[in-house]
């Protein structure tokens, strides 16, 4: 495996990291007015491909369906329609959120998408940096961690959700579901969800890999010891975490994140199924 499969972090990628978690938001919010619903939520997400990172397919009023891709080589977001049209907006240009976010909804209107935006979702007034170097490079952090992410998902069956960007948190996961079912209240209502596994990768500051049970069950997991620097995280939020710095150009990197994966899964597996 080569020793660049993952590329070093440090803290001069954080403000070009920080304008795409900006700019996902916008996406997002497109996709959410506009996508078929899932009821997961997985319409509102961002797919890793080779050239990009990519909604799900938006109908249009007209036939046909469009897309958009946050092209991290080409530094824009591109408007692709199945008419064979495309557009784009730059990411270059110094935007905030909320510009941003409203420069993607005047070009969507243009193929007929038009709706009412939760803009809550994107407002943001902060002037942003972008660095093209920074995010071609961040491009390959997400698709080596997908790749990562896939070969973990393909050895558990068939209770997986797929590998997706959330825009809200610019995070890579996935989330397989066990057998148990637990009750929670939403919207005043009780509702049912079975227990799960998320594994995933979030790039802010000291990135991490990160693989959460739920329910947390301390007693049951806080003894186990992880392997390769991993440690359970139990302060502003229940999990574990396995810093993208302690495995950065390791040539042992991939396979290392798919032992912690494996090792929360082994302890978690009791407490998840029913």
């Amino acid at each position: 495996m080569s020793n660049t499969f993952f590329a070093p972090l440090d803290e001069q990628w954080e403000p070009t990291r920080a304008t795409l978690h900006a700019y996902a938001k916008g996406v997002g919010a497109i996709a959410r007015a506009h996508a078929v619903p899932h009821p997961k939520w997985w319409h509102i997400s961002l797919k890793v491909r080779p050239n990009g990172l990519v909604t799900d397919n938006l109908p249009v009023p007209s036939g046909g369906s469009v897309a958009l891709r946050m092209d991290l080589v080409g530094d824009s977001v591109v408007i692709e329609s199945s008419d064979g049209t495309a557009s784009s907006v730059p990411m270059t240009d110094g935007l905030t959120g909320t510009e941003f976010a409203d420069a993607l909804i005047a070009a969507v209107a243009k193929y007929g998408l038009e709706g009412d935006y939760l803009r809550e979702k994107f407002v943001d007034e902060t002037p942003r940096e972008y660095d093209p170097q920074v995010a071609t490079a961040l491009m390959g952090v997400f698709v080596n961690a997908n790749t990562v992410l896939e070969r973990r998902r393909a050895t558990l069956g068939d209770s997986v959700g797929p590998v997706q960007i959330w825009p809200h948190g610019f995070d890579l996961a996935f989330e397989w579901y066990g057998t148990r079912m637990e009750q929670y209240e939403e919207g005043g209502e009780v509702q049912a969800h079975p227990a799960q596994l998320n594994f995933g990768l979030y790039p802010a500051g000291r990135a991490y890999f990160y693989s959460n049970p739920w329910p947390f069950e301390g007693e049951a997991l806080l003894g186990v010891e992880l392997p390769h620097g991993a440690e359970w995280q139990t302060e502003g939020w229940k999990g574990s975490v396995l810093y993208y710095d302690q495995v950065a150009a390791d040539p042992a990197a991939e396979t290392k994140v798919l032992e912690y994966a494996a090792a929360v899964m082994s302890a978690a597996l009791p407490t998840l199924e029913g």
